[in-house]
């Protein structure tokens, strides 16, 4: 059924224990990245965002700092090793040491393979699992130190259920899955959790309609909506989720349940 504007908003705050916790979400501008940022402030995080484009960012934090949430905005490209460096830095000193990391940022390109370039390929890759492992390499320590820290990964349902075309993107987020995995291994016994976040088709409040939101390609008839994502990174960033590590979740819809759509037959 279509949903309606009100369904893109936040949904009620319910993780307590996050209350005065400090979270880090790349890519925080827009989409899921901008509702993520949302969520963990209307759950009591203190939350940096970083993106490429000053603007975007900026209409993210009034939206937090309307709310009352606590936000800082730092301009980024996640793909420098050394914007990462000053991300870091800015986000330590201003909030202090960092209790959950959200990357999510990603350009999305979907060319054919004759069309893939090395300078894309180097940079799709560069935007998603250098910049995880450079931030991660950056905040695990402090997290290890105090004994606890909640890391989510934005892949998506492209990692497992892929189109024709996007070489980069799709093996790119692949990547992301597999390091996430790793990760929870290598940091359980320091309290730190790791899993990703798999959406599938997400509309932005731009793409709200009737016409545009059912889709015969999506069990559930419909996309899902940024808040939908941010309200199971909230989950996965608190302590109800305290037995899941390591973990894919996919919230697609049901897409990546199905060989065929519904109504067609191999």
């Amino acid at each position: 059924m279509p949903l309606e504007l009100s369904d893109l908003i936040e949904k009620t705050p319910c993780f307590s224990d996050l209350r005065g916790r400090i979270a880090l979400v790349t890519g925080g501008g827009t989409g899921i990245g901008r509702g993520i940022a949302r969520r963990l402030a209307s759950e009591g995080m203190k939350v940096a965002i970083c993106g490429r484009r000053a603007d975007p960012l900026a209409e993210t934090a009034d939206l937090i700092r309307q709310t009352g949430g606590e936000v800082l905005t730092v301009l980024c490209d996640v793909s420098e090793a050394a914007a990462i460096d000053d991300l870091c830095e800015r986000t330590l000193g201003e909030f202090g040491p960092v209790d959950a990391l959200v990357h999510n940022a990603m350009a999305m390109h979907f060319p054919a393979l004759k069309d893939v370039t090395l300078e894309l390929w180097d940079q799709t890759f560069a935007t998603a699992p250098r910049a995880a492992l450079l931030l991660c390499q950056q905040l695990i320590p402090g997290m290890a130190e105090r004994g606890r820290g909640g890391i989510v990964f934005v892949s998506s349902v492209l990692a497992q259920r892929p189109n024709p075309n996007g070489l980069p993107y799709v093996a790119a987020k692949g990547a992301l899955e597999a390091m996430g995995r790793q990760l929870a291994m290598a940091f359980a016994d320091a309290g730190i959790r790791v899993n990703t976040l798999a959406p599938g088709r997400i509309a932005s409040r731009r793409e709200v309609s009737e016409d545009s939101l059912p889709n015969e390609l999506i069990p559930l008839g419909r996309a899902g909506t940024p808040a939908e994502m941010a309200a199971i990174v909230a989950f996965l960033l608190s302590d109800q989720s305290s037995y899941i590590t390591g973990q894919v979740i996919h919230a697609d819809g049901g897409t990546s349940i199905q060989l065929v759509p519904s109504g067609h037959y191999l």
